[in-house]
Formats: C-alpha cells, structure tokens, sequence
C-alpha cells in the first residue's frame, strides 16, 4: 500500500471540527467521495480507498448529502423507460 504524508495547517481539523487523529481519515473519505462522483472510482473502488466497507460508504455519502447514483434524471427516466 502507498504511503502519502501531508503536511496540513494546524487550523483544518479545527475548521473541520475534528480533532488531528481523526483528519486523515476525513481527507480520505473526501477524496473518495470526490472521485466517486467524478466518476473516477467505484464504490468499491471508493469505500477501499476510505478504509471501510462499501455499505459504510454509501451511508456516508447519504449523511454527506452526496448520491449513490451517477445518473442525472434524464438518463434515469430513459433507463426506467426502457425497464
């Protein structure tokens, strides 16, 4: 596994309202999150990347307001039409 080390201000976890052992686990869960909706990743591809189990991630982008679907509602009602 790759190893990253990243040099942060001392005020991001506070912005953050995390305290420092917990921020690099809040960077990667927003990495994974960003590549996710990008279309970048999976979400099993996504949820690795974040350390945590697939239906873990998908419950955290559904806290984060973020959505499972990469469908936009077009797409969807044509999909759904051709069910």
């Amino acid at each position: 596994m790759t190893q990253v080390h990243l040099q942060i201000p001392e005020t991001t976890p506070v912005a953050l309202g995390l305290d420092s052992e917990n921020v690099g686990d809040a960077i990667l869960l927003a990495a994974a999150v960003q590549w996710f909706e990008s279309g970048k990743l999976s979400t099993g591809a996504a949820a690795e990347l974040a350390g945590i189990s697939k239906p873990t991630f998908v419950e955290r982008l559904k806290d984060l307001g973020a959505s499972h679907f990469r469908q936009n509602g077009e797409e969807l009602r044509e999909e759904i039409g051709n069910a």
